[in-house]
Parts: C-alpha cells; sequence; structure tokens
C-alpha cells in the first residue's frame, strides 16, 4: 500500500506521535522511511561558528535528524535522511514528488519555540498543495491513533476528487480488512422556506445518497462487504466529528477539493478544518493520487 513515507520534521515533541503512528505504518507496509528537516530560507540563519561560516538552521537540522533516526532506530524502523533549504510547505511537497514518496506523514500543530516555522499552518499548506496523499495528525491528548484501523471514514460529494480519495481509502481498506463507513453532507442551514430552497433541498439530498451510493459500489467491486452508509444534515466538518465519534472511527481519507457553485461543498476547505479537528488521523488525497 505504502512503498516510501516521507516524514518531515523538527524534532520537537509535537512530532514524537506522529513517528510511533508512522512507524506502525511502516512496518505493517514493509516501507522505507525518509525524515526531512527543512531549513526554512526566509530565516536568517547564516552565522560564524568558531571562524568558520555556517548555517545554523542546517547544522541545527542535522541534529535533529540525528536524534529522529535514532527515535526510529529504537522502534526497529531504519530510515534515510534529508536537509534541504527552501520554504517548507512547497519545499516538502516537490520533495515528495520529486523521490516518489507515496505517503507523506506531518502533525498538524507545534508548540511554541522551533516546532512553529515546519508545523501548524506549514501542515495544512501541504495538504492544500501535495497531490501524495498527507497523513495529518493533531498531537493531542484526545486524539487516538489506533492502528491498524478497523474502520475507515469516508466523505463524499460525488466529486472526482472525492472519488480519489474513496479509491484511496478502499485500497487502505481492503489491505488492512477495515470496515468501510461512506459518510455525504446536506448542508440546510443556509436553505430559507420558499419554494425554491424546498427544490434544492430535496436535490442536495439525492446527490448525497447518489455520493454515497457509488462509494458503496466502489467497495462492494473490491471485494470489500462490510460498509456502513450515512447522509447526514449540517455542517460537514462537524458531521465528520460527529460521526467519528459515534461510530469509532479510526481513519479518515478524503480528498481536498469538492464541487462548488450551486452545488454543496464538502471538501475543499472542509478538508483543512476535519484535519484541524478531527480526533482521529485524517488521510487527504489530493488532485492526481
Amino acid at each position: 500500500m505504502y512503498d516510501d513515507i516521507l516524514l518531515p520534521t523538527d524534532g520537537t515533541t509535537d512530532g514524537t506521535e506522529i513517528l510511533d503512528h508512522a512507524s506502525e505504518i511502516a512496518r505493517w507496509a514493509d516501507a522505507r522511511v525518509r525524515l526531512l528537516y527543512v531549513a526554512d530560507t526566509t530565516r536568517d540563519s547564516v552565522v560564524v561558528a568558531e571562524g568558520e561560516v555556517v548555517d545554523g538552521l542546517v547544522r541545527h537540522g542535522e541534529t535533529l535528524l540525528a536524534e529522529a533516526e535514532a527515535a526510529l532506530d529504537d522502534r526497529g524502523i531504519a530510515c534515510e535522511t534529508d536537509v534541504v533549504q527552501g520554504v517548507p510547505a512547497p519545499t516538502i511537497v516537490e520533495y515528495a514528488q520529486q523521490y516518489g514518496h507515496d505517503l507523506i506523514a506531518m502533525p498538524t500543530h507545534g508548540r511554541e519555540g522551533l516546532s512553529r516555522h515546519l508545523l501548524g499552518s506549514v501542515t495544512e499548506k501541504v495538504v492544500r498543495l501535495s497531490p501524495v496523499p498527507v497523513l495529518t495528525t493533531r498531537a493531542r491528548s484526545d486524539e487516538e491513533l489506533n492502528f491498524p484501523y478497523e474502520r475507515v471514514l469516508v466523505p463524499t460529494d460525488g466529486s472526482d476528487a472525492a472519488g480519489r480519495a474513496a479509491d484511496h481509502a478502499i485500497a487502505l481498506a481492503g489491505a488492512l480488512d477495515a470496515a468501510v463507513h461512506v459518510l455525504s453532507a446536506v448542508e440546510t442551514a443556509a436553505l430559507g422556506p420558499d419554494v425554491r430552497s424546498t427544490v434544492s433541498s430535496a436535490g442536495e439530498e439525492t446527490a448525497a445518497n447518489e455520493a454515497v451510493e457509488a462509494v458503496v459500489a466502489a467497495a462492494e467491486s473490491a471485494g470489500i462487504d462490510d460498509v456502513t452508509t450515512h447522509v447526514s444534515h449540517g455542517p460537514p466538518d462537524e458531521a465528520i466529528r460527529e460521526y467519528v465519534r459515534e461510530h469509532d472511527v479510526h481513519a479518515v481519507v478524503m480528498g481536498t477539493t469538492g464541487r462548488r457553485g450551486v452545488d454543496r461543498i464538502l471538501l475543499g476547505s472542509v478538508a483543512e478544518k476535519t484535519v484541524r479537528s478531527a480526533p482521529v488521523p485524517v488521510i487527504t488525497v489530493g488532485g492526481g493520487s
């Protein structure tokens, strides 16, 4: 399922959970792991040390990667390391594409200090930019990191992006022998009481059911018969969080873009909201994945 996992890191304690989780996935998939540190070129990092002009961030990154490599070694995971210079988010995305990584694993926020220049908003930018699937965790005490995943949630709006994410989720669930849960959300809050709103709501409901049925058909074609479906009403990100908690979902797999205009918006910005707030790991699948 995954052959090459890219693990960007800044060495802070916020990365411990994702390090553990990525290690479990790598062990299961027999995947190669590469630790990456991006020396942020938007920051002044050149210093003089012992009479020699050096890049302080590069030197710092080398130290942090050595520590992270030792931590992975303790977990029985062999890895490679690399320090590169650039603007963190686009550099991470370009690096993953250049070297053929099929999963990027990152926490979604950091604490004060060194963490803020790599984590937090940088992760969300990677989610938006990356055509390579991105696994995110919140590194919070209320988040549950269970692996192997036994229940995988697939939010869908029937768009091409949602279809790509569903394909990824189905492949992952099949490899793990996990159950698939399919969710589509109908946002009705903005609809008024007039006839046009009633017609629009009915169309939204029909579209949501069709989107769910398409994922069910794909799952059944892949030999997965443990499929649960649900169409909810309300903000999609809230529906996702509620469903995760009520059904003990272990991971969410979703696209990063979705329908816009007259169609309901399930994905796109909702993916970022879900990444920031879901109490379980989220795998986002970008265009062309």
